[in-house]
């Protein structure tokens, strides 16, 4: 069975940083790209940031030149540094995953349990 597991969120003050991790366990064939989204309070889901398996990444308009999405093929993880946090980014963090588990499965989107991010004074 595939896993995510995200770790790295906590308390931080505005303007302060944080790294979050996405670790992915469990038979898998094939990751095609992974991907940071989060909801706060109230609101819908959001992406906040994507990497496809080659390396493409994208980001939401409100996370550009602040978050920094990476990954680690060989250990099939996901990274979000985030610099210059604001309180707005406060939410819960989801990492997302497109994979395969076998090359006879049609794709999936594999989701982890989240981790919750508060930017406060």
């Amino acid at each position: 069975q595939v896993q995510l597991v995200e770790s790295g969120g906590g308390l931080v003050q505005p303007g302060g940083s944080l790294r979050l991790s996405c670790q992915t366990s469990g038979n898998i064939f094939n990751i095609y790209g992974m991907a940071w989204y989060r909801q706060a309070p109230g609101k819908q889901r959001e992406l906040v940031a994507s990497i496809s398996s080659a390396g493409t990444t994208m980001y939401a308009d409100s996370v550009k030149g602040r978050f920094t999405i990476s990954q680690d093929n060989a250990k099939r993880a996901v990274y979000l540094q985030m610099n210059s946090l604001k309180p707005e980014d406060t939410a819960v963090y989801y990492c997302n995953a497109l994979l395969q588990v076998t090359k006879y499965r049609p794709n999936e989107n594999a989701w982890g349990q989240g981790t919750q991010v508060i930017v406060s004074a």
